[in-house]
C-alpha cells in the first residue's frame, strides 16, 4: 500500500471516502512539512522513546526517523478525514496503526543503528543469540516477554497459604488460611476471569490481593478455573454459571455456615458473577450480601478497541468451527487469544521484544506480571461463542428478559445488593466509561471508584507502594463524564477505600476457623491446587 520511506500513496477505495477539499488540504500540509524537513533535519522533534538512544543521533538515522514520523502523521491525518460509519473508521484506524507500528525503522536490522552497534560490540554473537531466541519463539508460537524459567506457580507465584476444598470438572475452590485471630463472619468469594489464570490476584506476597484481603480479616475463597481441554469442548456459558459460579457460592455458604456471602468478579469473572446473581434473583434466592465488580463490562455498547474484531461474519465463523452450530465443537486457543491482546498494544507488548530479543540478541528479564500474561488458557468453543454473540455483538445481557441462563429469564436490574464497581482510567480492554454503565443497570446501593493506569496495573496497586491515585464521587449521574467532573482525586491505592466499604458487609467478627472445609468438606490438596498448573493444550 505504501513505502514508509517515501511519500505514501493511498488506495483508491479509501481516497474516495475523503472529501476532495480535505484531501487537498492534508496533502498540501504534508508536502509543506516534507519541504521543511528537506531544509532542516530538526524540523520534526523526535520524542518517540523508540528512537531516544545516542545511536539514533547520526544524520542518516535522524532523517529516516523524521521521514517515518512525518509519513505516520500523514497517514493518520488521512484516516481521520475518512467519512464512513464509526465501526469502519475504527477498523481503518486500527489497521493503519498496526502497519505504522510494524514498519518502524527500529524493527529492522538495516535501519536500527543500536542493533548494528550491538553486532559490532559482540563480534556477531548478538545475531547468533537473536536467531536462537527467534527459533525458540517460533516453537512457542509467541514472542517471549519474560524469562519463563524464573517462575513456578506455588513456589514464587501464588504463595498464599490455603487448600483446595472442592473440585469439579470446571473449577477448584481454594479456601485460604486466616492470618488474623478473628474474621468477619461472612466469607469473601473471588471469581477471576476464566480467560487467564487466577494468580493475577496472588502474584507475590507484597502485591497479592488475596493476602491483603486475608490480612484484613476476611475468610477468602477463590475459584481456580480449569484450563479447558478436549473433554470440555461442549461446555457452555450456562455451565460456567450453573456448575461454576453458582456451585462455588453454594459450597462457600456450606463451609462458612452463612446464608449470605460477599462475592467479587474480575473482568469476565464479573460478567459471569452478574449473570449468576441474575439467575439467583429470578429464583428469588438471596445469597449475596455484597457484589464487587473489577474492570467488568455489563453493558457492551462501547467495548473500545476490541470492537474492531467483532461482527456477524466472525461470530458465525466461530460458531460453525468451534461453537457447535453445525455439530462441530472445539476450543479457542489461549495462545491465539494472548497474541490478539498483545497486538492491542504492539509497541509495548510485541515490537519492543522483537527488537531486543531478535535484533539485539538479549533475553528478557523475569517479570511476574508478564509471566502470568503468557500463561495462556483455552476456552470451550460453545461458551466463547455464546459470550461473543450475546455480549460483544448483540449486547443482550444488558436487555432485561432478553436471555435465558440456566433456564431462567434474567434481568441484571433485579440485582439489588450493595455493589462496589471499580474501573481503570487507561483501561483499553474495559473502557472506564463503559464499566460505569453498570451503575445505571444494577439497582442496589452502588459505589463507583476509578483508579489510574490500565486493566491490570490499575487493579494490582497495593497501598504500601504509594503509587498512582483514584477518583471517587458519591453521586452517580447518567453520564460518566458528569461523574468524573464532580469526582475527588485521592493519592495512593484504592484498596483501603474498598476494604472500608467491604467491612460494612462482612457481619460481626468471629473466631477464625481452625480447619479447612467447615467440617463437611476436606482439604484435597494444598493451594494453589492442580488446575492452575495445567498448561494450555495446543489447539
Amino acid at each position: 500500500m505504501m513505502n514508509m520511506g517515501n511519500s505514501p500513496t493511498l488506495a483508491p477505495q479509501y481516497m474516495a471516502m475523503i472529501p476532495p477539499e480535505k484531501l487537498s488540504e492534508i496533502q498540501k500540509k504534508y508536502f509543506d512539512d516534507l519541504g521543511k524537513l528537506g531544509k532542516d533535519a530538526d524540523a520534526i522533534e523526535i520524542k518517540d522513546r523508540r528512537f531516544q538512544g545516542k545511536a539514533w543521533l547520526n544524520p542518516w538515522s535522524k532523517a529516516l526517523v523524521s521521514t517515518y514520523l512525518l509519513n505516520s502523521r500523514y497517514l493518520n491525518d488521512l484516516v481521520h478525514a475518512v467519512e464512513t460509519d464509526p465501526k469502519t473508521l475504527q477498523r481503518i484506524e486500527f489497521a493503519t496503526q498496526q502497519m505504522i507500528d510494524a514498519l518502524s525503522p527500529a524493527n529492522f536490522f538495516a535501519t536500527n543503528p543500536e542493533a548494528l552497534e550491538t553486532i559490532l560490540q559482540t563480534q556477531g554473537q548478538s545475531i547468533q543469540k537473536g536467531i536462537i531466541n527467534l527459533l525458540g519463539d517460533l516453537g512457542k508460537g509467541k514472542v517471549s516477554q519474560t524469562d519463563e524459567s524464573g517462575f513456578e506457580v506455588g513456589k514464587n507465584l501464588a504463595q498464599t497459604e490455603g487448600a483446595v476444598v472442592f473440585r469439579n470438572k470446571l473449577f477448584e475452590l481454594i479456601q485460604y488460611k486466616p492470618l488474623t485471630e478473628q474474621v468477619y463472619e461472612r466469607p469473601f468469594l473471588m471469581v477471576p476471569p476464566c480467560i487467564n489464570k487466577y494468580y493475577i490476584l496472588d502474584l507475590q506476597p507484597d502485591n497479592s490481593v488475596v493476602r491483603y484481603m486475608v490480612n484484613q480479616g476476611h475468610t477468602v475463597f477463590l475459584v481456580s478455573w480449569k484450563n479447558a481441554d478436549a473433554s470440555m469442548d461442549r461446555i457452555t456459558w450456562d455451565d460456567y454459571v450453573g456448575q461454576g459460579v453458582l456451585e462455588a457460592i453454594r459450597v462457600t455458604q456450606e463451609i462458612s455456615h452463612q446464608d449470605k456471602i460477599n462475592i467479587l468478579g474480575f473482568c469476565v469473572g464479573g460478567t459471569l458473577v452478574s449473570s449468576s446473581l441474575a439467575v439467583l434473583a429470578a429464583r428469588k434466592q438471596e445469597a449475596i450480601a455484597s457484589l464487587t465488580l473489577l474492570t467488568t463490562l455489563l453493558d457492551f455498547t462501547d467495548t473500545g478497541i476490541l470492537d474492531v474484531f467483532i461482527d456477524e461474519s466472525l461470530v458465525k465463523l466461530r460458531e460453525k468451527t468451534i461453537g457447535g452450530s453445525e455439530g462441530r465443537y472445539g476450543l479457542l486457543s489461549g495462545l491465539e487469544l494472548g497474541n490478539t491482546f498483545s497486538f492491542l498494544r504492539p509497541n509495548e507488548l510485541v515490537w519492543n521484544y522483537v527488537v531486543d530479543n531478535y535484533l539485539k540478541g538479549n533475553s528478557p528479564p523475569p517479570f511476574d506480571l508478564l509471566y502470568w500474561n503468557g500463561d495462556s488458557t483455552n476456552l470451550p468453543g460453545p461458551m466463547y461463542c455464546w459470550y461473543l454473540r450475546h455480549t460483544y455483538l448483540q449486547n443482550d445481557l444488558a436487555k432485561p428478559g432478553e436471555l435465558k441462563v440456566c433456564g431462567e429469564s434474567i434481568d441484571l436490574g433485579k440485582i439489588t445488593c450493595p455493589t462496589y464497581v471499580y474501573a481503570s482510567r487507561e483501561d483499553h480492554i474495559v473502557p472506564w466509561h463503559s464499566a460505569y454503565q453498570s451503575t445505571q443497570i444494577l439497582k442496589g446501593p452502588i459505589r463507583f471508584v476509578m483508579g489510574a493506569s490500565g486493566h491490570i496495573a490499575g487493579v494490582i496497586n497495593p497501598p504500601h507502594k504509594k503509587k498512582r491515585n483514584y477518583w471517587t464521587n458519591s453521586q452517580l449521574p447518567k453520564k460518566p463524564e458528569q461523574w468524573l467532573k464532580g469526582a475527588e482525586e485521592i493519592a495512593g491505592s484504592w484498596w483501603p477505600d474498598y476494604t472500608e466499604w467491604l467491612a460494612q458487609h462482612g457481619g460481626k467478627k468471629v473466631a477464625a476457623p481452625s480447619e479447612y472445609g467447615g467440617g463437611k468438606y476436606k482439604k484435597l490438596v494444598a493451594a494453589p491446587g492442580t488446575y492452575v498448573k495445567e498448561k494450555a493444550q495446543k489447539v
